[in-house]
């Protein structure tokens, strides 16, 4: 691989000239600068950006950190970051914590600030709050990305949704069609990260009259297979419920699996409705009506806020809530077939 020093030799200027040339800084001259590019092309002449960041303190890349990228949502949610911060011209290493804990302390011991210039946190990365906190206090400017509740901020930048309002949103069109009972499927721990999605369906029964019972309820992994598991415990026996609400759409796949194994047929039997919106829920079959989430806005709008922390920028505001949710609605939904009490 070229150097510097080489490819200064070719163009008969010093290295430092070199230097301010690739890094379009300083003053040179247009035909001194025409005569460095054309030796680095020449030479083949690659920046090492290792090395950079060892010198100026800084990196150009940004790191972005995933709980579990195998799931659906992340891969998507990772594509629209890559491409806010290639517009700013910076790279983005994204770092799987494969919700172990101390994977993740282990990125933002090693990455946060070395490797990377900052941290964009997806749905906390799998880490606990107090640990990106201890970060950000030693200087690793961390952002976190898809908070899902507003209403108690985590003390760090975040850009934020109303996860409660999706919930509601989701449960409100289930009750419109007129289901009365409706099981629920929350892909995550009790009081875990789908906790608002979950509080919003209950509101709507709540408000609707509806009863709602320990039975009526499964918590699951955040999976394909935590969903199947969890329908076909619920739909397997004797049961009352002409629909079912799913916290995410990775599970909710695996309802409309578990359904169709246990000869359910949806929507005329059962009806699904879920949150997200990712790619495969308009694949699927029956596709499934879900609220979608602005994961485009949200992955670009958390790159423009770390970096606002890296640039020097006015500090962004301490939580941008995204207001934009919306239903939509596919083949997964429908009127029960009968009105059941409730």
């Amino acid at each position: 691989m070229a150097t510097i020093k080489e490819v200064a030799a070719l163009a008969r200027v010093t290295p430092t000239t070199v230097t301010n040339v690739l890094r379009g800084r300083g003053r040179v001259g247009q035909e001194t600068r025409e005569r460095v590019l054309a030796a680095a092309h020449h030479a083949g002449y690659r920046p090492n950006l290792t090395a950079r960041a060892l010198v100026e303190g800084k990196a150009p890349t940004l790191a972005l950190m995933l709980s579990c990228i195998t799931n659906p949502f992340y891969p998507e949610f990772t594509l629209h970051a890559h491409r806010a911060a290639r517009k700013r011209e910076r790279f983005l290493l994204v770092c799987n914590t494969d919700y172990e804990a101390d994977g993740g302390q282990q990125f933002l011991d090693e990455v946060g600030g070395s490797l990377s210039d900052g941290v964009l946190v997806a749905n906390r990365g799998g880490l606990d709050l107090q640990q990106l906190q201890t970060a950000r206090a030693r200087g690793t400017p961390v952002v976190i990305c898809i908070w899902e509740h507003p209403e108690s901020p985590p003390g760090l930048p975040c850009v934020a949704f109303d996860s409660r309002h999706a919930g509601r949103i989701a449960t409100e069109h289930l009750v419109a069609l007129g289901h009365r009972r409706i099981g629920a499927i929350v892909a995550s721990p009790q009081g875990g990260i789908h906790g608002g999605r979950y509080d919003g369906y209950r509101d709507v029964l709540l408000a609707a009259g509806l009863r709602h019972t320990p039975a009526d309820l499964r918590f699951c992994e955040d999976s394909y297979l935590g969903g199947y598991q969890a329908a076909r415990e619920m739909l397997a026996g004797a049961h009352d419920f002409s629909a079912l609400f799913v916290s995410n759409d990775l599970p909710a796949l695996g309802v409309l699996n578990a359904a169709a194994d246990l000869g359910i047929a949806v929507p005329r039997q059962l009806s699904v409705v879920s949150i997200t919106d990712i790619e495969l829920a308009s694949q699927s079959r029956p596709a499934l009506t879900t609220v979608a989430i602005p994961t485009a806005e949200m992955a670009t709008l958390g790159i423009e806020m770390l970096l606002q922390l890296l640039d020097g920028e006015p500090d962004p505001p301490p939580m941008v809530c995204v207001p934009t949710l919306s239903l939509v609605t596919r083949e997964s939904t429908a009127p029960p077939l009968a009105s059941t009490p409730p």
